[in-house]
């Protein structure tokens, strides 16, 4: 079989949640199944580190494909050409967006649906390309895969019948390990003088509702006391004007960082803070959660969208537009004997849901089913 994938996702070393679980997921295929071919299509140089095995064509698809006009092109224009000029088979687009000018049989990968519950949070032309293209792109798909069921569930009420979607679960990275004692307090000692922190991973950007973290964090320092500090760990994403302008004029800013991407030591931020606090407004799945229970971390998260599904019983959960809530949780965190190790415990159960191994199986299944379509153009 010769099943080709949309890796444009796949952007060298400093990959984020899509991009994650592309190379995951392409990985353990390739691996996996030897006796197939795996083309991947680019939007630019590809590193060598995703050439996963000998069964691999890496093909470069001009132009890069980061604008609503360029995706049209790339989709609409190049990918049709291609997919028939190397003989795919099935074609997998784990991005969320897919090519209807082919007549092969795709299977698209969709993490949420975002754009609808908070339009203002993306650009005007981004919006109106999701609009019109989005339901084309649900209606076109041979198969669906959601990342969980809360998005599995924004899909049947956007009109994708129950047959056509299967949810698989997105999952953790082997090195995803609770780190020894003396790494993290180094880690302290390095980044906060030796203070304990809570941290938030992941880009920063209005739908991550850092504004609302921050004060959150604020008001727990001033009612509290607490030596604690906050670590802001991710990029600065669109519309991040007021984080920085916040951040600047903190009263507490000497006790809140904002550092890059971590990548490589993601494992060790997690297993040195107090908690990780994800108070997103909207996630599809939020791998940082995950990540997080894998290295024996407590979480706080939002009682919204995956959130819960994610976390299970192993997080406090809040109301993420009430700061009082938000500071309130860290509170509790750090002043209830036993609720923190309590919340590890429960995490060590629920963090078994979510295997890369596991996830990359059904996939495959999908694949090999979708693959047997007889690739009509559908409308």
């Amino acid at each position: 079989m010769r099943i080709a994938v949309n890796t444009r996702m796949l952007l060298g070393g400093k990959l984020e949640g899509i991009g994650w679980y592309t190379c995951e997921i392409v990985r353990r295929l390739v691996q996996s199944h030897p006796e197939d071919t795996f083309i991947l299509f680019f939007d630019r140089a590809w590193d060598p580190a995703f050439v996963f095995g000998p069964n691999v064509e890496c093909v470069r698809v001009f132009p890069p494909a980061r604008h609503p006009l360029l995706f049209w092109i790339w989709f609409e224009l190049r990918l049709p050409v291609l997919l028939k000029r190397y003989r795919a088979d099935v074609f997998w687009s784990p991005d969320g967006f897919l090519s209807l000018g082919t007549s092969v049989p795709t299977v698209l990968t969709v993490h949420d649906i975002a754009y609808k519950h908070f339009p203002r949070h993306v650009s005007l032309a981004q919006r109106m390309y999701y609009r019109y293209f989005m339901p084309k792109f649900l209606r076109r798909a041979d198969h669906i895969l959601a990342v969980s069921e809360a998005t599995g569930a924004d899909l049947r009420d956007s009109g994708v019948p129950a047959d056509k979607l299967t949810v698989v679960y997105n999952g953790v990275g082997n090195g995803f390990v609770p780190a020894s004692e003396r790494e993290c307090q180094q880690l302290r000692d390095t980044e906060t003088g030796g203070q304990p922190f809570f941290l938030y991973v992941g880009a920063l950007h209005p739908r991550k509702n850092i504004l609302r973290l921050i004060r959150s964090f604020e008001a727990f320092k001033s009612d509290t006391g607490y030596p604690h500090h906050l670590v802001l760990l991710g990029r600065m994403a669109w519309k991040s004007g007021d984080i920085k302008t916040l951040l600047n004029q903190s009263p507490w800013k000497a006790s809140i960082h904002h550092v890059g991407y971590q990548s490589g030591q993601l494992p060790l931020w997690y297993s040195a803070s107090t908690a990780l606090v994800y108070v997103s407004l909207f996630e599809g799945f939020g791998i940082p959660i995950a990540e997080a229970l894998c290295c024996d971390t407590a979480v706080i998260t939002s009682g919204l969208s995956a959130m819960p599904e994610v976390a299970g019983s192993a997080a406090l959960l809040v109301d993420p537009y009430s700061e009082q809530e938000i500071a309130t949780a860290m509170r509790r965190l750090v002043s209830e004997s036993g609720l923190r190790e309590k919340l590890i415990a429960l995490g060590k159960e629920q963090r078994k849901k979510f295997r890369w191994d596991a996830s990359a199986g059904m996939v495959w299944k999908v694949l090999c089913e979708a693959s047997l379509n007889t690739g009509e153009e559908q409308d």
